[in-house]
């Protein structure tokens, strides 16, 4: 990896799956990239999806779990950018690690570095910039595959947004105050929001089969929680919104790494949607 403050090491131009590209070639047919910072609550959890597209960017992973005692970094100079990922645990929840990777969110909010907070780790950005994390005030959960509705923001974000998204959660946060509302829902009216190039997303673009087997057999309990989906209800509706949410996650994630900060007093661009490359 080269040092300098270049984040990426361009070769040539390129049409992609996923649009064009300005960032060059890696052995994986890309750019050479800085790595990940990958955020983990579990010692079976897996970045998933998500790690598997970055990784297709050609961006290595360097997987955290601080629930084990894992340090965070002082600073994201070194990286691309952050994803936090899921956990069973609330935001509320009285551990060390959970303030402590609470209170690290200063870093990527600081040096305005790319971050998306998935589920628990957009909790944890709503948490730090003051909103409320709570649980529906009639118990309702989402867990299984519900509408989104993306604002007027959310599509000059990415043009072309799923239908539905796959949900693992009962608690949801309110609106933080400053930032934008990308997406909304019905039961969790606030299910996407920026600050910068900080992201919260409520929703499991990150979910495989393999993670959604997982899942709805070790937490088979919480499919009886009041609005939860039934089992056979997350594969069936995965055989029809998985390939909006998947090609949603794949735009999203090339604009959201790979658009470069907004000139100082200049007004901020928007990311690249798939649509627009």
């Amino acid at each position: 990896m080269e040092n300098g403050t270049a984040m990426l090491r361009p070769d040539d131009n390129r049409l992609t799956e996923f649009g064009l590209t300005r960032f060059g070639v890696t052995s994986c047919g890309r750019f050479t990239a800085l790595p990940v910072l990958i955020i983990l609550h579990g010692p079976l959890s897996t970045p998933g999806r998500v790690g598997n597209a970055l990784r297709a960017m050609g961006h290595p992973l360097d997987i955290r779990r601080p629930v084990f005692g894992d340090p965070l970094p002082e600073t994201l100079d070194n990286y691309a950018g952050a994803v936090m990922f899921g956990g069973p645990m609330s935001v509320n929840d009285g551990d060390e690690f959970i303030r402590r990777e609470i209170d690290w969110l200063a870093v990527p909010l600081k040096e305005q570095r790319p971050y998306l907070g998935i589920c628990l780790g957009a909790q944890m950005l709503a948490k730090h910039l003051g909103a409320r994390v709570a649980p529906h005030p009639e118990g309702r959960a989402e867990i299984g595959y519900y509408p989104i509705r993306p604002t007027a923001a959310g599509r000059t974000i990415c043009a072309q947004w799923p239908d539905h998204v796959y949900h693992w959660h009962r608690e949801g946060f309110a609106h933080p105050a400053g930032t934008e509302l990308l997406a909304e829902g019905d039961d969790f009216p606030v299910q996407a929001f920026r600050t910068g190039r900080c992201f919260g997303i409520q929703f499991h673009p990150d979910v495989t089969q393999a993670t959604m087997h997982r899942w709805t057999t070790r937490g088979h309990e919480r499919l009886a929680l009041p609005g939860a989906r039934a089992r056979h209800e997350h594969f069936r509706d995965r055989m029809v919104h998985d390939h909006s949410e998947r090609a949603w996650l794949a735009a999203f994630l090339d604009g959201w790494l790979h658009r470069p900060p907004a000139p100082a007093n200049d007004a901020e661009p928007s990311l690249v949607s798939l649509a627009a490359e």
